[in-house]
């Protein structure tokens, strides 16, 4: 995954740095952490939304989600209630006081859901992968207050993710929020969307202002990862937390397998461990700068050997070019691999970060060994 600032990029960045997202105070919905999303994957009936709305008014939730478009991967499935299921969520509104949120995917499903009272729309994962469907939700909001929450795209892609929010944030909506609900990979996982989690914490760096939330039923897609995801989570610093609850979970609609009962809800809630959201907050903070300091010592050394490292990549290719050898070798490729792994079964470091770093660290030491081939661009000489 690359995270390369081009020019337009920078400028996206700044403009939405100075901006401050605000997810709480500007709702005027009453707030506190974690910020609580949960209610019924979809609007089934108006029993059924009143019931879990009434459950969960109980607990320490702040926002009543339901879904009423569903966008299904094949036809004739169960896409949502429509109109009729925000009906129901608004009645349920009236009853329980709770805030609501819903799903929009289309300028249309925005004018309805205004014109039922929602307080705050979602965009999904599926409409996040499409600018051009963003941009008309975004155009459609123009001139309207209403807090928007803008969920990762299905594919792990962090500038389509930041293109949708100012998308959205130039149309003159600033009261915004980020849900990360993982990414959608071939490879076979405990999962059901990864959580590559780098993805959205790379996220919260660039943009420490705008509040982020994590959706671990969509990522697990199983009842028994709920907890694990959401202390995960929340130990990341995440501002909130996205479920699906259902009063009859096994009957449910869609996305059965993921969605809990309000009881079971209210356990999981008692589970988490909330820790400090600040180390400064900590009596032990000078022992935790102390141990700080020398990890950033550690940090330059690492790069100190890096530049080092580099530096005999670059010998390596002026030796290459001298010799007419050419720069990969898989063989010296392969003995390298076995040799770190080795080292990484005795260190006890996982296998799989080192392989990630020596895989960019070979992909630079071709990069400076192509340049000293070439004398001159090296991308425009890897095009040959």
């Amino acid at each position: 995954m690359k995270y390369l600032f081009s020019l337009n990029f920078l400028l996206i960045g700044l403009s939405l740095h100075f901006m401050q997202f605000d997810l709480f105070s500007k709702w005027h919905i009453k707030s506190g952490y974690p910020f609580l999303m949960a209610g019924p994957c979809s609007a089934e009936s108006a029993d059924q939304v009143l019931t879990v709305a009434r459950e969960l008014k109980k607990t320490q939730v702040h926002l009543f989600r339901a879904g009423v478009w569903k966008p299904r991967t094949r036809p004739n499935s169960f896409e949502g209630a429509g109109e009729e299921g925000l009906k129901w969520i608004q009645a349920a509104k009236v009853e329980t006081g709770l805030p609501t949120t819903v799903e929009v995917a289309s300028p249309a499903h925005v004018e309805l859901a205004l014109k039922y009272g929602v307080d705050v729309l979602w965009i999904g994962a599926r409409t996040m992968v499409s600018p051009f469907t963003v941009q008309s939700i975004a155009d459609s909001l123009r001139g309207i207050n209403i807090p928007v929450i803008v969920k990762n795209p299905v594919n792990p892609d962090i500038d389509l993710w930041i293109g949708g929010i100012e998308r959205i944030y130039n149309n003159g909506i600033t009261q915004l929020a980020a849900i990360h609900r993982g990414f959608s990979t071939y490879d076979k996982s405990k999962y059901r969307n990864k959580p590559l989690w780098e993805i959205p914490l790379e996220l919260k760096r660039r943009f420490p202002d705008l509040p982020l939330l994590c959706d671990p039923s969509h990522i697990g897609g199983k009842r028994e990862l709920l907890l694990p995801l959401s202390q995960k989570a929340l130990d990341l610093n995440f501002d909130g937390l996205m479920f699906e609850v259902h009063s009859s979970p096994d009957e449910a609609m869609s996305d059965a397998q993921q969605q809990i009962t309000p009881k079971d809800f209210a356990g999981l809630l008692n589970q988490f461990v909330i820790r400090k959201r600040n180390a400064e907050d900590s009596v032990a903070y000078s022992s935790l700068e102390e141990l700080r300091f020398i990890i950033d010592k550690l940090d330059e050394h690492l790069l100190e050997t890096l530049n080092e490292r580099m530096t005999y990549s670059e010998k390596i290719g002026a030796f290459k070019k001298e010799n007419d050898i050419a720069i990969f070798q898989p063989e010296r490729w392969n003995d390298i691999i076995t040799r770190v792994k080795f080292i990484a079964a005795e260190k006890k470091l996982s296998e799989d970060i080192v392989l990630k770093i020596f895989d960019f660290i070979q992909k630079e030491s071709i990069r400076k060994q192509s340049k000293v081939m070439y004398g001159g661009s090296v991308e425009s000489k890897q095009k040959i």
